[in-house]
């Protein structure tokens, strides 16, 4: 059995999954992996096409388009080995440092994932993800921790994080066992928050470690300004608050999300000219308010 179970979800973007494989392929020796791509409903048979160049890995086509989260259940549920390791399929990795990754989640029964430091792929490459700082209570937002940054000495300590960055994260089973895997209401967006605030309550701690850097082409499937992106972004951080906000705070929030920062942002695309987005703030809050057991 494979120790590591690399899982990427493919969407119509078969070159950035054959430049995540061979970095995998190339770089990595020092454990026993294995690869499973997901490919979610791309428009050609694209699991087929990975699944002839690369005859040692896995791939499952899903004929409908599961989300971030429900690809990557379909791949854990596949998997076999010790360790889930969800890495995006636009990033890929220049050396062979995992078994530090390994050695962190093995340091204590209590950790149930890590993440590596991630640095944007294009020049200056500069950090992307250093560790995340906790959520406000009302406002949900947080920072990265140097994002945009050069990289330093500094980032190079390992830290406890409240939550994993999606892009790369390394999981126990036995951790997934215990809270169930990735919650798929999301679809896309703020799913590994949630699961990550999961395992936190379930007791276990989360963290960064630096000794493994993984290269992150950034949104190169939503785009950074595009109306999927700002209708999920909208709905979903309503969801979170919903989930995972208690009492007052969970009202606070939801009020606050539905009008200070729609207001600013309306204000902020009409300028813009971006009215397309306007609609998709708007489509999101109804998404929200209208979705059905949100709790599941």
């Amino acid at each position: 059995m494979p120790l590591v179970s690399f899982i990427t979800i493919n969407y119509n973007g078969f070159k950035d999954t054959c430049e995540l494989i061979d970095s995998l392929q190339s770089k990595i020796t020092s454990v026993t992996f294995e690869i499973i791509v997901v490919d979610n409903a791309s428009s050609k048979n694209e699991a087929l096409l990975l699944q002839r160049k690369y005859p040692d890995i896995i791939t499952i086509r899903s004929i409908d388009n599961l989300g971030f989260s429900g690809g990557n259940n379909l791949g854990i549920k596949k998997a076999g080995g010790k360790y889930i390791f969800l890495i995006n399929n636009d990033t890929y990795v220049t050396d062979d440092r995992i078994s530090y990754l390994i050695e962190r989640l093995e340091s204590d029964s209590q950790i149930a994932g890590v993440s590596p430091k991630i640095k944007f792929a294009f020049p200056p490459q500069h950090i992307q993800f250093a560790g995340y700082t906790p959520l406000s209570s009302i406002t949900l937002r947080n920072n990265l921790i140097g994002f945009n940054e050069a990289d330093s000495e500094r980032f190079n300590e390992p830290i406890i994080t409240p939550y994993l960055h999606g892009a790369a994260m390394m999981i126990k089973r036995e951790a997934i066992n215990k809270v169930g895997l990735m919650p798929d209401i999301y679809f896309l967006y703020y799913e590994e928050l949630d699961w990550s605030s999961q395992m936190t309550r379930a007791g276990y701690t989360l963290w960064y470690d630096p000794e493994w850097t993984v290269y992150h082409k950034e949104s190169q499937s939503t785009g950074q300004l595009s109306k999927l992106r700002t209708f999920y972004l909208t709905r979903n951080r309503l969801l979170y608050a919903w989930r995972n906000l208690k009492g007052s705070d969970k009202w606070l929030s939801i009020i606050y999300q539905t009008t200070i920062p729609v207001i600013k942002n309306t204000l902020l695309y009409a300028i813009k000219g971006r009215f397309d987005l306007i609609s998709a703030t708007f489509t999101g809050i109804n998404a929200f308010i209208t979705l059905p057991n949100k709790t599941i």
